[in-house]
């Protein structure tokens, strides 16, 4: 049983991974990976990937068991040191 959910799990990241830079490309809106994006990464992934955006690493990482922990403590580092989105933009435009 935990074989299939790892494979499903795996399956899932994948099939979001692979098209995930095509349809950012068109700024395609919801949809059922925009959908996907949503349940995964919340309502603020799911409007940056509907408006063409594509998902940072750290969002990816967050699916990760015991890794989104590590994650999560760098996420409150930046958010206490007042990181901004336009930071997070001229970092890494595609993403932000």
């Amino acid at each position: 049983m935990k074989k299939l959910i790892i494979a499903a799990l795996a399956a899932a990241t994948i099939a979001m991974a692979v098209p995930s830079a095509a349809i950012a490309a068109e700024a395609h809106k919801g949809g059922l990976l925009g959908g996907l994006v949503g349940c995964c990464f919340g309502i603020r992934g799911a409007a940056d990937y509907n408006d063409g955006k594509d998902i940072s690493i750290r969002e990816w990482l967050r699916l990760v068991p015991f890794v989104n922990i590590v994650v999560a403590v760098l996420d409150t580092v930046d958010g206490y040191n007042g990181v901004t989105r336009s930071q997070l933009h001229a970092e890494q435009p595609s993403y932000f």
